[in-house]
């Protein structure tokens, strides 16, 4: 490992247990939201992520409605992304500033970026030039096509990751559109990069050397619909938009409930499921129909299914339908808002949230790692950074710069 122990961050609370990435250290090149969900679990499985920008090229999730009052410092996205990550502000259109990114290579293990393909070979920055004076370097690219291939240089937001990946194309109702998915997209993505990452870290620690990552988003995505594609290569079949549908299960879908756009998820595997359902809805004469004797026969009939199913939800409130079915053994769940989840109260058991307390917006509750372990410290409790908040703490004790030198890079616009 080449990173110092990230404990010597002055804003990091002390932890009673290591966290599983201490004394990994990763430069966090990347914007908007894939690459900063990335970074944003190796930073709370304890790495010490310095996430470099400056107001020349804001992140994205600084900008326009992320930012409230249209402050940059006041953006709960970038918050949610940014969690125990350091902040390091240069303007890496100064060759300087390039100059502390290498310096900052040579004691880093891992370097990721989601520029297009090229931008940062063309800032002195790619794998190559790196690897010359840290060759057990983990270079990690993220681009929305990959760095080679015939769209290599077409660029591509979560919206051309989905349509790209074919998801937008099963996705929506039958008599309708693709419909674009989209921040979910990107989280997809950052998590596939993130697993990625840490593959090369394990292959290092079992070899010795460093290694180069280069994700298309298009592929990330790809995999996330790999039955459509195998079904097509053994039927010669294209998927179609099915809404709600399940191609095996029947009844299969969300349904209205009593109160105000209130909904519920209700999936059905089995005959025992099914008699289980009619019997929670009052309408054991639905169970012995011989339209919905079987799985195939409810498929084939799942519209009447439908409408005896919605009928009956009507008449109750989510929660209440919720407890019924799961009760007897039946899948069934709300169709969670987003108020509604921050206030949950499995997800409150379950730790899901946490609060922090950001410099600018105050104390704000936050996300972390959706797994616990045992053994080991992932809660968060650090919130992001500020523009360049930690530019005195990484370039005088992680790099050793000087105090006049870091005056006269300042002076010469090297921290804009």
């Amino acid at each position: 490992m080449n990173a110092k122990n990230p404990a010597t961050n002055p804003d990091a609370p002390m932890a009673a247990a290591r966290r599983p990435l201490e004394g990994i250290r990763v430069l966090d090149l990347t914007w908007a939201l894939a690459g900063p969900y990335c970074t944003l679990h190796l930073a709370l499985l304890g790495a010490e992520v310095i996430k470099i920008e400056s107001i020349t090229s804001l992140d994205a999730m600084r900008r326009g409605d992320y930012a409230l009052d249209g402050d940059l410092e006041r953006s709960p996205t970038f918050n949610s992304v940014g969690l125990h990550k350091l902040g390091l502000r240069l303007n890496l259109k100064q060759s300087a500033a390039v100059a502390l990114v290498k310096a900052l290579a040579e004691i880093s293990d891992v370097l990721v970026e989601n520029f297009r393909p090229g931008v940062v070979q063309r800032l002195g920055l790619g794998y190559e030039e790196l690897r010359r004076s840290n060759p057990t370097i983990v270079f990690a690219s993220s681009s929305a096509f990959g760095s080679s291939g015939p769209l290599r240089r077409y660029p591509g937001y979560a919206s051309v990751f989905s349509a790209s990946g074919g998801l937008g194309h099963i996705t929506g109702y039958e008599d309708g559109p693709p419909v674009e998915i989209r921040d979910s997209i990107d989280l997809r993505v950052g998590a596939t990069l993130a697993y990625a990452i840490l593959t090369a870290l394990y292959h290092r620690r079992n070899t010795g050397t460093g290694q180069t990552i280069d994700l298309s988003s298009m592929e990330a995505i790809v995999a996330l619909s790999g039955h459509t594609t195998l079904a097509h290569v053994l039927t010669g079949e294209t998927a179609r938009r099915r809404g709600n549908r399940d191609d095996a299960m029947a009844p299969h879908g969300v349904y209205r409930c009593r109160g105000e756009d209130a909904w519920i998820s209700i999936a059905v595997a089995t005959d025992r499921e099914f008699r289980a359902l009619c019997g929670a809805m009052g309408r054991p004469d639905l169970a012995r129909d011989a339209r919905f004797a079987d799985a195939y026969r409810r498929l084939r009939h799942a519209e009447e299914l439908d409408e005896a199913v919605d009928g009956w939800t009507r008449n109750h409130t989510p929660h209440a339908v919720m407890r019924l079915l799961q009760k007897s053994g039946v899948a069934a769940v709300p169709a969670f808002n987003s108020k509604e989840l921050v206030y949950d109260m499995h997800l409150q058991a379950r730790g899901a949230w946490r609060n922090v307390d950001h410099p600018r917006m105050g104390q704000r509750r936050v996300q972390g790692l959706s797994w616990r372990t045992v053994g080991a410290a992932t809660q968060v409790s650090m919130p992001a950074p500020t523009l360049g908040q930690h530019n005195d703490f990484i370039l005088r004790e992680v790099l050793g710069v000087p105090t006049d030198e870091v005056h006269r890079l300042d002076a010469g616009g090297v921290f804009e």
